[in-house]
């Protein structure tokens, strides 16, 4: 797992960097305001709910003491807290910005492994694409299966890890993370600004920050790297008191 590691550092590593120069298958077709089925663009996501969202959402940079949109940005989702917290890139350091209850998710404690079971993954992933025409109003689509997936799959064998996760609107969830309207609204609004290539995400089992990572002998033995990983990767992002 050292080489993940370093993929995982690197993505950190480049955001900052730039800081430091300036459902299962949930994705679908859905009725829009100002388009037609299907033909609504991130334009028009933009210019019908970016005046609102960014109302509501610039405070919490103020707050913060961070410039918006921000140079880099980071969304650590906990499972088990039904939580997910924005940071932002702020001179070569994370601020944190926000926190979201997250309205739905699915499955367990543990990594995504094969099509069809219902877990959301864990692990470092990007933003994929954008999707403005979500049957769940709006959608991010992660990158999952990322290099590391596939790396573990073919070690062990296992083929059609499914794909199609996502963040999006609504409270209904098969595997992804269902934000609410409101909210992923303000999270697409957000990622656009920023630019997809500046965002990375960090899903996880639990908070390894407030509770130590639980071993448990059941797990396979790279489930555990991938822990103390994510473990690791969390203490770039620590509140002040």
């Amino acid at each position: 797992m050292q080489n993940h590691s370093r993929q995982w550092l690197l993505v950190f590593g480049v955001l900052l960097g730039w800081v430091s120069l300036s459902l299962q298958g949930c994705i679908g077709r859905g009725p829009s305001v100002r388009a037609p089925l299907g033909e609504r663009t991130v334009q028009d996501v933009l210019d019908l709910y970016g005046p609102a969202a960014e109302q509501r959402l610039v405070p919490y940079f103020h707050r913060a003491g961070v410039l918006y949109p921000p140079a880099a940005l980071a969304l650590l989702g906990f499972k088990a807290e039904k939580r997910l917290e924005v940071w932002a890139g702020h001179q070569g350091a994370w601020a944190f910005i926000r926190a979201y209850g997250i309205e739905a998710t699915s499955g367990t404690a543990g990594p995504k492994l094969r099509e069809g079971d219902y877990q959301v993954p864990e692990g470092m992933y990007a933003i994929g694409a954008l999707n403005p025409n979500s049957q769940f109003h709006l959608s991010l689509r992660l990158d999952y299966p990322n290099t590391v997936d596939r790396q573990q799959a073919a070690l062990e064998g296992r083929e059609q890890l499914g794909g199609d996760i996502f963040l999006h609107g609504k409270d209904v969830s098969a595997g992804c993370l269902a934000m609410g309207d409101a909210a992923i609204e303000e999270l697409f609004v957000l990622v656009v600004r920023t630019g997809i290539e500046r965002v990375a995400v960090l899903l996880a089992p639990y908070d390894f920050r407030q509770h130590a990572v639980e071993r448990d002998s059941s797990r396979p033995a790279w489930v555990e790297a991938l822990y103390g990983e994510i473990h690791r990767e969390l203490g770039q992002f620590t509140r002040s008191p």
